[in-house]
Order: structure tokens, then sequence, then C-alpha cells
């Protein structure tokens, strides 16, 4: 479990799961998430959240994990634009630290 800071003045926090950080990798919902500006603000959440939504309309199979994170994270009341650029650093750290394992794929011969 790691807790990130949601505020400037550190008076909020949100606790983020590795399963968290897991289902932000799976659904690549930080690629290309951020202008070339490298500036998180409140536009950056809505746009998140609009990709949210349509990936959960758009898919046919069951997205407990994206629904969880959702409910969990991003549509928390604690979560602003301070509070996603925490979880956009803490992923960043996360993710090097947590190199993704390379797929196998099987051959059909």
């Amino acid at each position: 479990m790691y807790t990130i800071q949601t505020n400037a003045s550190g008076t909020r926090s949100l606790e983020i799961s590795d399963e968290h950080l897991q289902t932000i990798r799976k659904y690549a919902l930080f690629e290309h998430l951020i202008d070339s500006n490298g500036i998180v603000d409140e536009s950056v959440l809505d746009k998140l959240k609009l990709n949210i939504r349509s990936l959960i309309a758009s898919s046919e199979e069951n997205c407990k994990d994206l629904l969880d994170l959702c409910i969990d994270v991003i549509y928390h009341n604690n979560m602003k634009a301070f509070g996603l650029n925490s979880l956009v650093n803490l992923y960043k750290d996360w993710n090097t630290r947590h190199p993704e394992e390379p797929a196998t794929e099987e051959r059909a011969e």
C-alpha cells in the first residue's frame, strides 16, 4: 500500500494499492494523457475520467479492476489535479521498480 498526498497542504491523502497500479498499467491509462507541457491540471483529470468511462462502456469483458480503481481513487472526493500529479509520479516510480514481464506467445504449428 502506498499513500499519495492529494492537496498542497498535506491534509488529504489517498491509499493506493499495487492492484490499482497494475490496473493503470493494464489499461495504459497514463499513455498520452499529459500534454507536452507536463502540467497536470483539472482538464487532465477530466480527460482521464472520460477515457475510463469510454473503456468501461466499450468493454465486453469483466472490468472489475477498472471499476475498483474508479471508486477507490479516480472518482474519490479527495482526488484533484494535485493528487493526480502525485499518482502519476508514484506510478512512474512503481513502474521502474516493477518492470512488466514480457508476454510469452504460443505458436500454433
